[in-house]
């Protein structure tokens, strides 16, 4: 029996690696495309994405958005252009301290709607200029119970 070019084993070898790495990135995007928000009754859990942050699907003033969960803020606060879009009634300027530091915003009044079922009508919400997307802060958060293991949030009412 003959042994086989070199050629073709270096070319088995390659074909093999680009293979396995096609099914890695293939598992890889099921897992990214798979839900993160898990409802059970009273019980939302949130996997961790791809990002290393926590999202939650719900509404401002009935518009869809992506919140950041954000349990190191006080507030919620969304963007200042989102606001505007909506047309939130605004109660005044507000100086908010940010990871970034200190910046102006606004207080405007939102209808906040969580995927799961939690509400917050006429919430206080801080509108800043530079915010890339809604982050929910531990004034909604604090009305839950919560914990976090192995890269997922578990929320559920308070008792």
């Amino acid at each position: 029996m003959q042994e086989l070019p070199g050629w073709l084993k270096h070319t088995t070898v390659w074909l093999l690696l680009a293979g396995a790495l096609f099914l890695g990135v293939q598992a890889w995007q099921r897992q990214a495309a798979a839900p993160r928000v898990a409802i059970s009754g009273e019980v939302v859990e949130i996997r961790r994405s791809a990002d290393g942050h926590y999202h939650w699907p719900g509404r401002i003033s009935g518009r869809e958005v992506d919140f950041l969960v954000d349990t190191g803020a006080t507030g919620t606060a969304i963007p200042l252009a989102l606001a505007q879009q909506l047309g939130l009634p605004v109660e005044g300027a507000v100086t908010s301290n940010t990871a970034g530091g200190v910046v102006q915003g606004q207080r405007v009044v939102a209808d906040i709607e969580l995927e799961g079922g939690l509400r917050a009508d006429r919430l206080r919400v801080t509108a800043l200029p530079q915010l890339d997307k809604p982050l929910l802060g531990m004034d909604v958060l604090g009305r839950l119970r919560w914990q976090q293991q192995d890269g997922v949030l578990r929320f559920e009412p308070r008792r």
